[in-house]
C-alpha cells in the first residue's frame, strides 16, 4: 500500500503526506512536495522549492512560504542544506533554525543529510528524481532527513545518517522508523557502466542480492542498466539494523508522473525541484504557538 498520500489542495499546493506516521505523533508533520500550486513559472513552473537552479529567488521564496502555510508552520522554522550528493551528515539544533530558507548564503553547507532532536524546527531537502529519504526515532524523539542519489546512495548515507543518530541521541535502529519517499523507479533509471560497476561493489559488500522479489539491477542496452535506488536503499537501512516492518515505501516513480513531478533525468535541465520536509511541534506557550 502506497505510504505517501496524495492530498490536491483547489487553492494551495498538492502534497504527499506519509501518512501512517501521522498517526505515532500528533505533532509531526512528514512528506512530499509535489510541481503542483506555486506561482514559478518556465521550466520551474509551478511549485519549484530550489533557490539553486535558476528560477527566481521571489518565486521559491513564496512557494516555500505556501507550503509552511499549507502545513501551519512560520517560515522561519525552515531549514535546509547544500547538497552535494555526497555522504556527509549535520547535527542541526536552535542555532541553525532558519538556515537556508531565504538564501544561500546562510545554507548549512557541504551535507546531504540532517538531524535534529529539537521542536518547532522543519528540516527540508530537495529532489528532482532522487531518493528522499526519512527517520524518526519514536523513544528519543530525533528526525532526519537524507538525500540520495546514486553517489550518496554508494557512500552509504542513509546508514550515515542511522549512526548518526545513534552517536547524537542514543537512537537504537530497532526502534527508528524509516521512510523511502516518492523518487525515480526502475523504470525510468538507467545508467552506464561507471555506475553500474559501483552499485554491485557495494552489494557485494553488504551482501544484498537481487532476487524474485526485487531487481535492483535489470541489463539494459549497450552494457547500460536500469537501477532501483529506492529498493538498494531499503536493503541498506535493513542492514544497518532497521526492521523491514518499520520502513515505509513509496512507488511513486518521478520520472512517470511529470504531472505530479520534476524529473531532470527526464526533463533536463534547468528544471524544478520537490522538497521533503519533516518536523515535530512541541505544543508551547511561546511564538510558533499562534501558528497552529
Amino acid at each position: 500500500m502506497e505510504a505517501f498520500k496524495l492530498k490536491q489542495s483547489a487553492e494551495g499546493p498538492s502534497l504527499f503526506l506519509l501518512e501512517p506516521w501521522r498517526k505515532l505523533n500528533q505533532g509531526l508533520t512528514v512528506g512530499f512536495t509535489s510541481r503542483i500550486g506555486g506561482i514559478s513559472e518556465g521550466p520551474w513552473q509551478s511549485f519549484n522549492m530550489g533557490l539553486h537552479v535558476g528560477d527566481e529567488d521571489a518565486h521559491v521564496i513564496a512557494n516555500r512560504k505556501r507550503l509552511t502555510e499549507a502545513l501551519d508552520w512560520p517560515f522561519d522554522a525552515w531549514t535546509c542544506a547544500e547538497q552535494v550528493h555526497g555522504s556527509n551528515v549535520f547535527t542541526v539544533t536552535s542555532e541553525h533554525r532558519g538556515s537556508g530558507s531565504a538564501s544561500l548564503t546562510d545554507v548549512i553547507t557541504d551535507c546531504d543529510a540532517i538531524i535534529t532532536n529539537e521542536p518547532n524546527i522543519l528540516l527540508t531537502s530537495f529532489y528532482a528524481d532522487c531518493v528522499p529519504l526519512y527517520f524518526y526515532d519514536t523513544v528519543n524523539g530525533a528526525i532526519g532527513l537524507a538525500h540520495a542519489g546514486w553517489k550518496g546512495t554508494v557512500g552509504e548515507i542513509a546508514s550515515k545518517t542511522i549512526q548518526a543518530m545513534s552517536k547524537a541521541y542514543g537512537t537504537r535502529p530497532e526502534e527508528l522508523r524509516a521512510a523511502v519517499g516518492p523518487s525515480i523507479g526502475l523504470c525510468c533509471y538507467e545508467v552506464d557502466a561507471v555506475v553500474i560497476e559501483r552499485i554491485q561493489a557495494l552489494m557485494q559488500a553488504l551482501n544484498i542480492k537481487d532476487n524474485g522479489t526485487h531487481t535492483i539491477i535489470k541489463p539494459a542496452h549497450s552494457g547500460k542498466a536500469h537501477i532501483d535506488l529506492k529498493e538498494l536503499n531499503r536493503q541498506i537501512m535493513i542492514k544497518a539494523g532497521i526492521l523491514p516492518s518499520h520502513i515505509e515505501y513509496s512507488e511513486w516513480c518521478t520520472g512517470c508522473n511529470r504531472n505530479l513531478f520534476f524529473s531532470h533525468r527526464i526533463e533536463g535541465a534547468p528544471s524544478g525541484r520537490m522538497a521533503s520536509w519533516i518536523g515535530k511541534y512541541k505544543e508551547v506557550e511561546d511564538e510558533y504557538s499562534h501558528k497552529r
